[in-house]
C-alpha cells in the first residue's frame, strides 16, 4: 500500500485548487487517476473516465490503496456516445488531451458558477517530441479563446522545465 503523493497532481491543479468550487468533478481522459485522486482527497465527489479500461482499473485500485473514494468509468469520450450530462459539474478538469468537439459539452456539463481547469500542449511540442500530430496541439491563444465566454482567472501558455510546451486555463462559467 503506497500513500498517495500530492506532487502525483498535476501542479496547475494543485497550485489552483483553492479557486475551485467543491462539489462534483469531472476528469476527462483522466488516466491513473492523478489528479481524480487528488481531488478526492481534497474534498471533491471526484469522478473520471478514460477510454483505456487498464488505465480506469489503475485508477480505481490506487484510488482504494490510499483511501480515496472515486467514480471512474471507460468511456471512448470521442464517439459521441459517453454524454457528460448538462450542468452537472461543479468542476471539469482535462489535462494532456485535446479534442476540439468536447468544448461544447464542457461547457453545457459545468453549472453556472463552474469552473474548467485545462490544459494541454501547444504547436511548440512538436520541438520536444509527441505528441506531434497538430490535431492533438492548440495553436497559440487557442485555449484562451475556446473559453471567451467564460472568465478567465488563470491562463498561462510556454515552455515548462525545458521538455514540454503547454497552455493552461482556470475559468468560471458565467
Amino acid at each position: 500500500m503506497h500513500s498517495y503523493d500530492e506532487s502525483e497532481a498535476s501542479p496547475f491543479l494543485v497550485e489552483n485548487i483553492s479557486l475551485l468550487p467543491k462539489g462534483r468533478a469531472l476528469d476527462i481522459a483522466m488516466g491513473n487517476g492523478r489528479n481524480t485522486i487528488y481531488l478526492a482527497k481534497v474534498g471533491f465527489d471526484a469522478e473520471g473516465i478514460d477510454v483505456s479500461e487498464e488505465a480506469v482499473k489503475t485508477a480505481l485500485e490506487r484510488a482504494k490503496s490510499v483511501g480515496a473514494n472515486i467514480n471512474a468509468y471507460v468511456a471512448d469520450i470521442e464517439s459521441g456516445n459517453y454524454g457528460i450530462g448538462k450542468n452537472a459539474y461543479d468542476v471539469i478538469i482535462c489535462f494532456n488531451y485535446l479534442h476540439r468537439p468536447l468544448m461544447p459539452r464542457i461547457k453545457e456539463g459545468l453549472k453556472a458558477g463552474g469552473m474548467v481547469v485545462y490544459q494541454t500542449y501547444t504547436i511548440d511540442q512538436a520541438r520536444f517530441g509527441k505528441p506531434s500530430n497538430k490535431d492533438f496541439l492548440l495553436e497559440y491563444n487557442e485555449l484562451l479563446e475556446m473559453f471567451r465566454d467564460f472568465r478567465c482567472l488563470r491562463y498561462y501558455e510556454g515552455i515548462i522545465d525545458n521538455r514540454k510546451a503547454v497552455a493552461g486555463i482556470i475559468a468560471r462559467k458565467v
